[in-house]
């Protein structure tokens, strides 16, 4: 693929994920694709195949109450490519989330997905945020 083929990809793929077809992205990861999440995130561990990702998506929109994500930019190299994004929250008292997605390629489809928090306070605090609305 080339770097403007991944980039197209990347951004593909969001749309797909946040639209829910799921069917549709799993036609573009690998067998063995895999998203690892940090430790001393609310959402942390690994999350494997296109069930993975959809059970990761699921959990972090029950976690925080996410009203947009922003992609900024992403940019490509020989077989990875790296969106960075801003998610902003329902409450706007709280500072959005920075972060930056590596995507990793195999013969054309996604066969990775780490995300890199710039600073989790802001991901805490609206999974905080989240828990005492509910209460």
């Amino acid at each position: 693929m080339t770097p403007a083929e991944m980039i197209a990809f990347v951004d593909e793929l969001y749309g797909l994920t946040a639209t829910g077809q799921w069917d549709a992205v799993a036609a573009r990861l690998t067998d063995d694709f895999v998203v690892v999440e940090a430790d001393g995130l609310p959402m942390a561990g690994t999350y494997r195949g296109v069930q993975g990702l959809q059970d990761l998506f699921t959990k972090v929109m029950g976690l925080m109450d996410v009203v947009a994500m922003d992609r900024v930019e992403t940019t490509a190299g020989v077989d990875h490519a790296v969106t960075i994004l801003s998610l902003r929250f329902a409450d706007p008292a709280l500072a959005p989330a920075e972060l930056c997605e590596l995507f990793r390629f195999r013969d054309g489809k996604a066969c990775a997905i780490i995300p890199y928090y710039f600073d989790p306070a802001p991901v805490l605090a609206a999974t905080a945020a989240k828990r005492a609305a509910l209460a």
